[in-house]
């Protein structure tokens, strides 16, 4: 409407690739962009100061904190999520935690369980070291089971 192209991509290039049947346990550091079609089990964060993307694939899974600049989902994440920037939730995504952004654009059938918080700023975003949530206990997930 008004002349904007809603749909524009997010701009940047995939560094990394976490394929669909690898399982990370820990903790995920990362600069540029990380394409995620697999499963982790820990934070997935962006290096400081860095300027990282990331998109996770509808058969991508986070169980933990998540902290980029911009985020694209199409996937599931179990945790707190901040992006400073541009946060796209598509058709099949499902977000169980609070998500801060900067901008935020959902699709109809996105489900978001928890609180929308737009951010007061890009630094508010990078600040989750301090006070980032215990991890979540969550039984083991089978890809079998309908999504609901």
């Amino acid at each position: 409407m008004f002349g904007r192209n809603k749909n524009r991509p997010v701009s940047g290039s995939i560094d990394t690739l976490v394929a669909k049947q690898t399982r990370i346990e820990g903790d995920v550091a990362f600069q540029g962009g990380l394409h995620l079609d697999g499963r982790v089990r820990g934070a997935v964060l962006a290096a400081d100061g860095s300027t990282a993307t990331l998109w996770i694939g509808e058969a991508g899974r986070i169980e933990g904190d998540v902290v980029v600049t911009n985020l694209v989902v199409d996937g599931e994440i179990h945790g707190s999520v901040r992006v400073a920037g541009r946060a796209v939730i598509g058709p099949k995504a499902r977000i169980v935690g609070d998500l801060h952004y900067g901008s935020l654009e959902t699709a109809m059938g996105a489900r978001i369980e928890g609180k929308l918080i737009p951010a007061a700023g890009a630094t508010e975003a990078k600040s989750i070291a301090s006070d980032r949530a215990p991890p979540l206990e969550l039984s083991p997930f089978d890809a079998r089971e309908p999504r609901t």
